[in-house]
């Protein structure tokens, strides 16, 4: 029966694909091979499965190595741009510093002005006073002078009606000297009323230029309010992501900020007060808020050196899947419930891994279920760990910066399948990995 079955087959496909035969040929002899219409509809069939199964598992890896690429390469364009973006601010800021600088100098140029102005003026008006006191005594010894002169003259005409030769030649002798007196007081008065002139138009002249300096000098004011407030605004849209940035985390500012105070603390040079002063007196509103802003400043380096130290990067820059996530999970294992102090990220075998922050590698070798295992300290009492990789490329006691690879992922130790474990630390206590890392999504 199955070989009627086996002919009735060979019948039917015997019109599409006819039987052939092989001839293998020695020198001794020669020797056939049948291949069967069943035969070959067979090996057509497995070649067919094995082509398309070919083309799809091609499609599938074309279709990775894209994805892989366009996340990759659009984590890098977000990198470039942040970049961008810090250099554009960085370059704002000094440019504000700079324009900080030249109208802090400006503004203490006019205030020498002023005040060279100042002293002038006060010296016309002690000046001015003093003419005024010499004058109304001028007045005095004038009227008394006149009223001197109308009696003297009243004195002569009597004189000229009754007097006899002798004595009327004496009384006119005075009355002439008393009429050139008149006359000498007379033109000194004159010069005192032209110096009394001068004195006033030299006056109005001060106060105009005193007038034209305080007009410039609200000008400059106006000018350095518009320039502060520039620069304010540049240093608090600076600082706000990174602060939400870290508070996002949980992690307090204020103290982040005193630890990079107490680490990069190197000082020298003569002992002077940090502020900008022109007279070492009381600090004017425009020298407070230069102070402001350049402790605003300092604040952004220091909030800078903290974000470059903290762990917020991701460790896996290509395509991945969160299989895991921070918290009580069952175990893959079957060990029941149990804490999972990490987070597992799922890629492919081989995939770069990189530090998300600048420390020094603690660990770097196996590690019993973590199997390959880097463990990197970062400041501020944060530690990274990197478990389950296929190979470690740093050593124990190396330092490592933000983005440097440190290893490839893989399936060691307890694993059930190729991904990474990553673990964040704060003081010896586990955090959620993904907290560091969606607070620094918008920022690394």
């Amino acid at each position: 029966m199955p070989t009627h079955f086996s002919y009735r087959i060979n019948a039917a496909l015997e019109r599409y694909l006819p039987e052939r035969r092989l001839f293998l040929k020695s020198d001794t002899e020669t020797r056939f091979i049948r291949l069967r219409p069943a035969t070959q509809a067979i090996a057509m069939g497995v070649g067919i499965v094995v082509f398309s199964w070919t083309v799809l598992a091609t499609a599938i890896l074309l279709l990775d190595a894209i994805s892989a690429g366009t996340s990759r390469d659009q984590t890098m364009r977000q990198q470039a741009l942040f970049e961008e973006r810090l250099t554009e601010l960085s370059a704002d800021r000094d440019l504000r510093v700079e324009e900080a600088a030249r109208a802090q100098e400006r503004f203490n140029l006019a205030l020498e002005q002023v005040s060279t102005m100042q002293a002038a003026l006060l010296a016309s008006e002690d000046r001015r006073r003093e003419l005024e006191t010499g004058i109304d005594v001028i007045h005095s010894t004038l009227s008394r002078t006149i009223n001197e002169r109308d009696a003297a003259r009243a004195a002569l005409a009597g004189y000229d009606t009754a007097a006899t030769g002798g004595s009327g030649a004496s009384d006119a002798g005075r009355a002439r000297d008393a009429v050139a007196t008149v006359a000498l007081l007379t033109d000194a008065l004159d010069d005192i009323a032209l110096e009394r002139d001068r004195m006033a138009k030299d006056v109005l002249a001060a106060r105009s230029d005193a007038e034209k300096i305080e007009t410039a000098l609200k000008v400059s004011e106006l000018r350095n309010d518009a320039i502060f407030a520039k620069l304010e605004e540049a240093v608090t849209v600076s600082m706000e992501p990174l602060d939400k940035m870290f508070r996002a985390a949980g992690l307090s500012p204020d103290r982040l900020l005193d630890d990079v105070r107490s680490g990069y603390s190197g000082q020298g040079g003569p002992l002077t007060a940090i502020s900008i002063s022109t007279a070492g007196g009381m600090l004017t509103p425009e020298e407070i808020r230069a102070n402001a802003i350049l402790d605003g400043l300092d604040k952004m380096s220091l909030y800078t050196l903290a974000a470059v130290k903290t762990p917020f990067a991701t460790p896996i820059t290509a395509s991945y899947r969160l299989t895991s996530a921070f918290g009580m999970r069952s175990d893959p294992k079957g060990a029941g419930n149990r804490m999972h102090e990490g987070a597992d990220m799922a890629g492919s075998y081989g995939t770069p891994i990189y530090a998300t922050g600048d420390g020094e590698v603690l660990e770097a070798g196996w590690d019993s279920g973590y199997g390959w295992t880097v463990l990197i300290r970062h400041d501020f009492g944060i530690t990274t760990r990197y478990a389950h990789m296929s190979q470690v490329r740093v050593e124990k006691g190396q330092r490592v910066s933000r983005g440097d690879q440190i290893g490839d992922m893989g399936n060691s130790g307890r694993s059930t399948g190729t991904h990474l474990h990553y673990e964040v630390r704060v003081g010896g206590k586990t955090i959620n990995p993904m907290t560091f890392i969606k607070a620094g999504k918008d920022v690394f």
